[in-house]
């Protein structure tokens, strides 16, 4: 028998009842037409940005949906990806009762929401080669846990997940699983979004920090089914995704190809970098990456991190991490910085 999957289960009462804020941008908003604003409260004089944004970011959506080939119905934007995963925990995670499972080594903020909102975030290590431990995993599992975390390719491994691993879990797991995919476009891993319609428990978190280069900027984007997006849209701050950021994403997103160049130059680095920095004599191994980072075992790490500092480079030191003891991570930058890295490197003793 096929498992039958009750979003409305997951979701907290209180939001499955709240009625969501509606704004005046949410009851009209223009099409061109040359209308009176009396509607909103806001100063009449123009400056470019004294109207509200569209709350829905319908413009914006319009063209992710175009490029990633799915509806807009299925898009949820938030003020970078970590307002997104904030509002996951809010619309399904009941605070001092539900928990959620997160793999060490992983993106720190996974723990440091569960903390603000009150949730036991229970770590299940990676294995050696970084992988989901699957049995473990569900080991873990009881009927309070909502959210599975799964960071790939992950930070600050650099490494995909196995498919079949993540096939397994979604099929298996009761509740939600999130993956992160704020590197993909450097993978050679297709994007989970392709099988949003075979897993109704799937929400795929990407951004435009990345390979887009907009870091600033603060665009997160949610992909997942209509009826986890409609949840979404019932807490999210009616003007989440200011005018300024909207504008600014949508004139990157019509420049895709120049966004696929760079993308090309830095896998190009990477590649090269990779293969140079096994000449380092205290560099003990490179980990392989689908990422714009390498992540290397060295001898020392906090030696080696305040040797390069010294140099006026900055990189992560992640000894502090669940299996990453004496490792450094690397972001590939343009070819003159990985030059120069190169050539402090060689001559550190």
């Amino acid at each position: 028998m096929e498992k039958v999957f009750e979003l409305n289960k997951l979701v907290r009462p209180n939001v499955l009842a709240l009625e969501a804020y509606s704004s005046a941008r949410d009851e009209y908003t223009a099409e061109g037409s040359k209308m009176i604003f009396l509607d909103a409260n806001e100063n009449p004089n123009e400056t470019g940005v004294n109207r509200y944004p569209d709350p829905q970011q319908k413009k914006l959506k319009s063209k992710l949906a175009e490029i990633k080939n799915i509806p807009t119905k299925n898009i949820l934007l938030g003020n970078g990806s970590d307002e997104v995963l904030d509002l996951i925990y809010r619309a399904f995670c009941e605070p001092a009762k539900d928990n959620i499972i997160t793999l060490p080594p992983t993106y720190g903020m996974y723990n440091v929401l569960a903390g603000i909102n009150n949730i036991e975030s229970r770590e299940v290590l990676l294995t050696g080669d970084f992988e989901p431990n699957v049995d473990e995993i569900f080991k873990n599992v009881d009927k309070n846990t909502k959210l599975i975390f799964l960071c790939s390719p992950n930070n600050p491994t650099g490494n995909s997940f196995s498919r079949k691993n993540i096939a397994e879990i979604l099929e298996k797991f009761e509740g939600l699983v999130v993956i992160d995919e704020a590197y993909i476009d450097f993978s050679e891993q297709a994007s989970w979004i392709e099988d949003l319609d075979k897993y109704p428990n799937l929400i795929i978190t990407q951004t435009l920090s990345k390979a887009f280069g907009m870091a600033g900027i603060r665009l997160g984007i949610c992909y997942a089914s209509k009826e986890i997006i409609a949840v979404l849209n019932k807490i999210k701050p009616p003007y989440n995704v200011n005018e300024l950021t909207q504008n600014r994403a949508q004139y990157r997103l019509q420049n895709i190809s120049e966004v696929n160049r760079e993308i090309a130059d830095i896998l190009i680095e990477r590649d090269t970098l990779s293969k140079v920095l096994l000449e380092v004599k205290f560099i003990k191994k490179i980990y392989r990456s689908d990422a714009n980072f390498l992540l290397v075992k060295v001898d020392d790490a906090l030696k080696r991190y305040n040797q390069l500092l010294s140099k006026g480079i900055v990189i992560r030191n992640r000894t502090k991490q669940p299996l990453c003891e004496n490792t450094l991570r690397f972001t590939i930058g343009t070819k003159e910085e990985n030059l120069k890295l190169i050539k402090v490197l060689k001559n550190l003793d």
